[in-house]
């Protein structure tokens, strides 16, 4: 479990392909310092196990689900992600519950700069690859884009918008996405959870 605050910007240092999986490595700083065998991180919102430890990197083994349903997908050496260690007991919640569960993956439409703010306009899947997302998001609802806990500004039928705040900007990787950039998207675990509850509220009905 994560809280979508992203605690460091790590870099790709290595990927093996090993045809149906890849072997992910990422050198980082923050995340290591109490990291263990077996420790989940997130990288850009997808949640890994920790495999092997290197010298300031660590290695995770990612399949072919995972693949084929994020943006880790032609992930290449030397790309920035966004880093997050699982959630402990005392950790203050800072963003929201945070699965580390791919729901789909967006596309960035626009950016809209401002002097202190910039407006990011993120497209969803179509509905024909995941379901429609759309009915999960609500606005000034729960968003998480690549790993980061974020605010829906506005709540379309097939896109949404967030606003970044500076150090958003400066601490991950949305402040250098660009239009036609792939982003990992995970909606609020507690609206997947009440469709499902009345969906078989309904059926007994």
């Amino acid at each position: 479990m994560f809280t979508g605050i992203v605690e460091e910007l790590g870099t790709v240092a290595a990927v093996e392909d090993q045809g149906d999986a890849i072997r992910l490595t990422v050198r980082a700083a923050t995340v290591l310092e109490d990291v263990a065998l077996g420790d989940s991180i997130a990288v850009n919102g997808c949640c890994l196990t920790v495999a092997t430890l290197g010298d300031g990197t660590w290695t995770a083994d990612v399949m072919q689900e995972t693949l084929d349903k994020t943006s880790l997908h032609g992930v290449r050496p030397g790309d920035p992600v966004n880093l997050e260690r699982a959630v402990t007991a005392a950790t203050r919640l800072g963003g929201h519950i945070v699965q580390g569960h791919v729901d789909g993956v967006g596309t960035v439409v626009s950016r809209t700069p401002s002097e202190h703010w910039e407006v990011v306009e993120v497209a969803l899947p179509h509905p024909a690859e995941r379901g429609s997302l759309a009915r999960y998001l609500v606005d000034k609802g729960s968003i998480t884009v690549d790993g980061v806990s974020l605010t829906v500004v506005t709540a379309g039928d097939d896109r949404f918008t967030v606003s970044l705040i500076p150090e958003t900007l400066a601490r991950t990787t949305l402040g250098t996405r660009q239009p036609g950039d792939r982003v990992n998207l995970e909606v609020d675990v507690i609206a997947k959870h009440v469709e499902r509850l009345l969906a078989f509220r309904e059926a007994s009905a």
